[in-house]
């Protein structure tokens, strides 16, 4: 897959996140609890991906995609703690107290949080321009926090934040399964983190809605989380944590506009100013372009590829000839130059 592949996974998996914003808005309008949607919203993703899975199984369409091994749990466990536990929960809460439209836009802290995190943690390599962009979304960040003032919910606003944090640390762990089916990872996601947060939501004295709200909650989960998540992992395969984070960044500005339309939210100075800021941050994450001598050290890992320039291998009997396809590989070291992102096969070191 092309680059330029990744990051229409990537878009399209923010204009998936960001219109289900301001139709959560909508659910807790009807006085459903907080903690209650985020556990619809995510088993509707699961049981939705569930059946995604099943079906591909059924018909052979998934032997494509190498599967989650046993060194990925401890993983997987931290990602459905952070980004299906505590961010949605956080997320929620927010939402209540939050203009949609200031809430939609706020969620660009999630690009930032996940840029900050994958350059100051996992070394990831970003550049002067990432970072021009990144202070201008945080410059339009900063000015939605001073629209509403007291009264737009200050402490709602913290949540979002906290959220955007919690979603951060979530995308970056998700880097590390990349590799792996990426249905198989935001089903289990989906189920383990809607079970539980659905069954401390019961236990804590929430009450389940009508059968239309509880169907329209997990519609909204399984589009909004779950498919939005699969083509967010794709992206995550192909263009690494940084740059997936920077693309992702155009949901709040698909979530503002529904609100603004859905819920006749004035469109103030600020707003359109901050939204410029953002436009512009935007604008310099997608424009970058990446491209050195680099070297590849030996490598073996098992993910879906194609026989090109990086996946120059014999087959062991037994496997299939057809491409794509997964099988555990081994890439030989190998120097060379070209247009390249943090994917799975360039996630080298930089010197300044």
């Amino acid at each position: 897959m092309k680059p330029s592949s990744g990051a229409v996974l990537a878009i399209l998996s923010a204009l998936l996140f960001g219109a289900s914003t301001p139709f959560a808005k909508l659910v807790l309008g009807n006085g459903v609890n907080a903690w209650l949607l985020a556990g619809l919203l995510y088993l509707g993703s699961g049981c939705g991906l569930a059946l995604v899975y099943a079906s591909r199984r059924a018909i052979g369409r998934g032997e494509g995609e190498a599967s989650l091994a046993r060194s990925d749990m401890p993983w997987l466990a931290l990602v459905i703690l952070c980004g299906g536990g505590i961010a949605p929960v956080l997320l929620m809460a927010g939402l209540a107290t939050t203009p949609a439209s200031t809430a939609s836009l706020l969620l660009n802290l999630e690009g930032l949080a996940t840029l900050a995190i994958a350059w100051l943690v996992f070394r990831e390599n970003v550049d002067r321009r990432l970072l021009i962009g990144a202070a201008a979304i945080l410059g339009g960040a900063v000015l939605l926090s001073w629209r509403g003032g007291p009264a737009g919910g200050g402490l709602g606003m913290l949540a979002i934040a906290g959220a955007c944090l919690a979603w951060g640390i979530d995308n970056n762990l998700t880097r590390k399964l990349s590799s792996a089916d990426p249905v198989q990872i935001a089903m289990l996601k989906g189920l383990a983190a809607g079970t539980v947060n659905l069954a401390l939501a019961l236990t804590l004295g929430a009450s389940l809605p009508s059968v239309p709200i509880v169907t329209g909650a997990a519609l909204i989960g399984f589009l909004g989380y779950g498919v939005s998540l699969v083509m967010f992992v794709l992206a995550l395969r192909h263009l690494g944590t940084a740059r997936s984070g920077a693309y992702f960044s155009t949901a709040p500005f698909i979530g503002a506009l529904l609100a603004v339309a859905m819920f006749g939210e004035p469109v103030t100075a600020p707003l359109i100013l901050a939204g410029i800021l953002m436009a512009i941050g935007l604008w310099l994450h997608l424009t970058e372009s990446h491209g050195h001598e680099h070297k590849h050290e030996s490598l073996e890992h098992d993910h879906r590829h194609v026989h090109d320039s990086h996946h120059q291998h014999d087959h062991a009997p037994g496997i299939a000839p057809g491409e794509p396809h997964s099988h555990p590989h081994r890439h030989r070291p190998m120097v060379h130059r070209h247009a390249h992102y943090p994917d799975l096969h360039h996630r080298h070191g930089h010197s300044h």
